[in-house]
């Protein structure tokens, strides 16, 4: 079961101690009823008053808003019975009422408070002639403002555990989208370059090279290497770098037939981000493109890659929609499409007005 901070708040929004709370309120019936305890009738009408404030509280707290508001009916009924037997003490009765009925009357509130205060102090001094009860209308007043106070911060509390649980929400949804991204990005590339090293082992060892063992074993490097970068994805302690992107895009480009001009340092603040921006623009010149060169042009603020294939008209892919959120995120702009009279460029620039 869980015990965290959130279940603990919630203990005081949901459960049984919010009833002991409401039970509070049964103090003033008591009172009242320890006032006419020699008035059999006064004594049945208290008892089923006290039953019915059970109700009505049971029933709010199952959000049960008809039920609720019949029984605060029936609680009003029984106070105007027993108003001429208790008198001024019989408004402790409509304290009980009113602080039921506030906290979900809102708007009315400013209206119902005041004249239930004004008819506790006037009603026993020009009905029974007797004191004003002024001692009543104290209590209804400070018990109405604390329970309303209550409720204010019964419904924060609510309202700030569905928050937490929101942020718990959209937090497990941008973990699976980066995973998901991560994943993409990083199979992408590998499965491209194993598909690609294959092929050109077989050709090799078609034509009886022996060239064809040293491809085999960089295809069983490059699995190892998916392996790890999966699992570092998965653990979310994955290390790309822009150099490593233009070693291994240059020995992939190398074994897809593809010229490459990639420069041969890479240094800037954006060494991550750029080597992911690499990593997908070269898996997708090898995979779609056609192209017979590719260039890789690197400064400290930007990088692009340029190939002289086909392009493509279609939709982006998964890989260049999750390149776009990875740039935005971090401040950048991307820009990708055809060249003119034929190629494609993608360029990401960060930092630059």
């Amino acid at each position: 079961m869980d015990r965290g901070p959130d279940s603990d708040a919630q203990r005081w929004v949901l459960g049984w101690r919010r009833l002991v709370l409401d039970a509070g309120l049964l103090v003033y019936p008591l009172i009242v009823l320890a006032q006419t305890a020699g008035q059999p009738v006064a004594v049945v009408v208290l008892l089923a008053f006290c039953a019915c404030y059970i109700g009505a509280a049971v029933a709010a707290y199952a959000f049960r808003s008809r039920l609720f508001w019949i029984l605060t009916g029936v609680l009003t009924a029984l106070f105007a019975v027993v108003l001429p037997i208790a008198r001024a003490n019989a408004f402790y009765l409509l304290a009980v009422v009113v602080s039921l009925a506030v906290p979900r009357l809102p708007r009315w509130g400013v209206v119902l408070v005041p004249i239930a205060a004004a008819a506790t102090v006037v009603v026993p001094w020009a009905v029974w002639h007797t004191d004003p009860g002024w001692a009543q209308a104290a209590a209804l007043v400070f018990t109405v403002l604390v329970v309303v106070a209550f409720a204010e911060a019964l419904r924060a509390n609510r309202a700030l555990v569905q928050a937490r649980a929101e942020v718990q929400r959209l937090a497990a949804d941008a973990e699976r989208s980066r995973i998901s991204r991560d994943l993409h990005d990083l199979l992408g590339h590998s499965l491209t370059a194993i598909t690609v090293k294959s092929n050109l082992a077989r050709r090799l060892a078609a034509k009886g090279d022996g060239r064809a063992v040293e491809e085999i074993g960089e295809v069983e490097q490059l699995s190892r290497q998916a392996l790890a970068d999966v699992r570092a994805a998965v653990s979310g302690y994955r290390e790309v770098t822009l150099a490593g992107e233009l070693a291994r895009g240059r020995e992939l480009l190398r074994a897809a037939g593809i010229s490459a001009e990639l420069p041969t340092a890479a240094d800037g603040p954006h060494q991550e981000l750029f080597g992911w921006v690499v990593r997908e623009g070269l898996t997708n010149v090898v995979r779609h493109s056609r192209a017979t060169s590719c260039a890789v042009i690197v400064s400290g603020d930007s990088v692009e890659i340029r190939d002289d294939g086909v392009g493509s008209a279609s939709d982006p892919g998964n890989g260049l929609s999750g390149l776009r959120d990875r740039v935005a995120a971090a401040g950048g702009r991307m820009d990708a499409g055809p060249m003119r009279p034929r190629g494609w460029r993608l360029r990401v620039t960060v930092g630059e007005a």
